[in-house]
């Protein structure tokens, strides 16, 4: 397939997330197949239209002085990706990215609108663009420098600082490393190390997490490691939680919000193929996930149901579990590298409206935990008053609950946290933004 449909390609999944409201990965995939990009393209495909959206909001800083008159989402779409290469990307060619965009507006458009394309990018070309340093504001600056709307930066630098807020909005911009999970209930690190070695893939050993691996080269998704269920494709801070959550061979455990089933698996494995992990979620497509996995890796003791967690007691009013877990539904704030999508989509009302229902889902936990049980409340976001905010309103609500030091977890992460509570910023070890809790009954 021509180059020159890898970019039309990515001006589709970019249109489809403006239009639509859709996944950037979810879309990527859908193209690859659609459009019938080879193997050697996905890559260049997945950079541009991952780094076009993540910079957006810089790009159209670029783009402004530029512009002279309101252009069409696709025309806007067009400008931003083939700046992206102009700017970002040292293997394309300028006049390669200018030819391109050209050819694609000739055939979307018409005369006017190549016409116009073509003067954007030369003028640029010729005449650089303008400098961040026109701005002031150091919140508006850290903004437009990072592609992160201003209510974000401004809510994230009240709760955490400015400086700490840039280093996070700077390493949202980075592509996160792959990392995976070994299943060591049947076999261990380093044979999972040798056995990709052979299949041409690159990893060495976590230094965050006992049985995590990182790929320097190579995707561990299409191995026969992977295949054989040895493996899980799975981030550093999200491996994390099972540690968190401490489960012993023989016990009972539920997993309130489980699909697709990374931390179900983690916690099965832990628990060496004994006692049973229950994994509730909504929907009976994602419960399927949920077995597809556990069956690839060999694990006995999941079951899983699709149900609303926070009508668990009415399902199961005298069922008692040793430990829950409930991942809550969030903002999501913490996996912006992944989907860079959200930071646009997302708006600050939206993270008050979720709160309402992560209590609920504590509030049904609490019910079906034993006394001396543990309880383990995760999210993928960063955002004080969603962690922090629900952690305290659940135990003004629950005096029957303790907040305790999460146990299980690596020394050096356990040093991280501050007043039993853990937050992990993606700077920290480069994994995604995360949130940990831990909860005894009394």
């Amino acid at each position: 397939m021509s180059k020159f449909s890898l970019r039309e390609a990515a001006l589709h999944i970019l249109d489809q997330i403006d239009k639509n409201q859709s996944y950037s990965n979810l879309l990527l995939n859908h193209a690859i197949q659609k459009f019938n990009i080879s193997k050697k393209d996905t890559g260049l495909l997945t950079e541009i239209t991952y780094g076009t959206l993540q910079r957006k909001m810089t790009l159209d800083y670029y783009l402004e002085p530029f512009l002279k008159k309101k252009v069409e989402g696709w025309v806007r779409n067009l400008l931003r990706l083939s700046l992206y290469q102009m700017i970002y990307l040292d293997r394309v060619p300028e006049r390669a990215a200018i030819h391109e965009a050209v050819e694609i507006a000739k055939k979307k458009g018409h005369k006017g609108i190549s016409g116009m394309v073509n003067g954007v990018l030369r003028s640029i070309q010729r005449q650089g663009v303008r400098t961040l340093d026109e701005i002031s504001d150091p919140v508006i600056k850290i903004s437009i420098e990072t592609s992160h709307p201003e209510w974000l930066v401004k809510r994230w630098a009240a709760h955490f600082g400015l400086e700490k807020t840039k280093e996070m909005c700077e390493r949202n911009l980075i592509a996160p490393v792959q990392t995976a999970r070994v299943n060591t209930s049947r076999i261990s690190r380093s044979e999972v190390i040798d056995m990709l070695k052979q299949e041409g893939v690159e990893a060495s050993e976590s230094t965050i997490v006992p049985a995590g691996i990182r790929v320097k080269k190579g995707n561990i998704a299409h191995t026969g490691a992977y295949k054989e269920g040895y493996i899980s494709v799975q981030d550093e801070s999200s491996m994390l939680v099972a540690y968190a959550l401490g489960a012993v061979p023989g016990e009972s455990i539920l997993d309130m919000c489980a699909a697709p089933g990374g931390k179900t698996t983690h916690i099965a494995e832990s628990l060496n193929n004994e006692g049973e992990v229950l994994a509730l979620d909504l929907h009976e497509h994602k419960i399927k996930l949920i077995k597809e996995n556990a069956d690839r890796l060999k694990l006995e003791n999941v079951k899983g149901e699709a149900m609303d967690g926070r009508k668990l007691n009415e399902h199961y009013p005298d069922r008692q579990f040793d430990r829950i877990l409930v991942d809550a539904p969030c903002s999501g704030l913490g996996v912006l590298r992944r989907k860079p999508d959200i930071k646009y989509a997302k708006r600050e009302q939206d993270l008050e409206s979720l709160s309402r229902i992560q209590q609920e889902l504590l509030h049904a936990a609490v019910g079906s935990l034993k006394k001396g049980g543990t309880l383990v409340y995760s999210t993928c976001t960063v955002d004080k008053e969603e962690n922090e905010g629900t952690v305290n309103k659940f135990l003004a609500d629950h005096p029957e609950m303790e907040l305790t030091a999460p146990a299980g977890l690596p020394e050096s992460i356990a040093a991280l946290a501050e007043n039993n509570m853990l937050q992990i910023f993606p700077q920290d070890f480069d994994g995604d933004g995360f949130f940990i809790a831990s909860f005894k009954k009394k």
